[in-house]
């Protein structure tokens, strides 16, 4: 489907220009989000079992610059056991410059990807559906990653479950349709991340204020799911 892969490509760079504006890494918004995302990730390994971690294989689908990658070395994932897939080839340089050699990063498709099914402990993806518009893209890309998912595995996602009525570029994905792509799957999933227009306003007031209105759940725009494959 290069009509829907070209439009993603688009997407990203329209999201780029906003993002440059909106936030860098040391915006204290995105420092609560990465803080808060963290801990869902330790919370994600102990409930899941995936204990001790070093030997588990893990793929990302649109793995970005690497920063997720990154964090799940310091959680104690081995680099040569993680594997990364970028469909833009700035973003797949920019992993390439920070993750440790022994990952290895391919780019292109992740529909297309040549690697083994069963092949991996997780298959992860992070806010990557909700910028695909296309239903039939969505089915075939879920197919793919539910594939190289080893039986006991699991897909983790993260992404928001809203519509963005000023940004027609993304769509949000509820729990729903996650299951209607992984019809498969057992999903389990939790509410986190204060919705960005708030978080924007409260947290440069002070840091705090992201956690005093993240306790409400109906504030959150996103969900962690670990989707298991028996």
């Amino acid at each position: 489907m290069p009509d829907e892969v070209d439009a993603i490509r688009g997407r990203y760079e329209r999201w780029k220009a906003v993002a440059c504006r909106r936030q860098g890494p040391l915006s204290p918004v995105v420092v609560m989000e990465r803080r808060e995302f963290d801990r869902a990730l330790v919370r994600w390994v102990a409930s899941a079992g995936l204990a001790p971690v070093a030997d588990r294989r893990l793929l990302e689908i649109g793995c970005g610059s690497g920063t997720n990658l990154l964090r799940l070395i310091l959680l104690g994932f081995r680099p040569e056991n993680l594997v990364g897939n970028e469909l833009l080839d700035e973003r797949a340089q920019e992993a390439r410059h920070l993750l440790p050699a022994a990952t290895q990063i391919i780019p292109g498709d992740a529909t297309q990807l040549d690697l083994p099914d069963e092949s991996f402990d997780v298959v992860m993806q992070s806010a990557v559906f909700t910028s695909i518009l296309d239903d039939g893209f969505q089915r075939r890309l879920a197919d793919r990653m539910w594939a190289l998912v080893k039986p006991g595995g699991g897909v983790l996602w993260y992404d928001f479950v809203y519509d963005n009525p000023r940004n027609p570029d993304v769509r949000g994905v509820p729990v729903r349709r996650i299951r209607e792509l992984f019809p498969q799957g057992r999903v389990r999933f939790r509410r986190i991340t204060l919705a960005p227009p708030i978080a924007r306003r409260v947290t440069p007031i002070h840091p705090s204020l992201y956690n005093a209105f993240n306790l409400f759940p109906f504030l959150r725009t996103h969900v962690l799911c670990w989707i298991a494959k028996t």
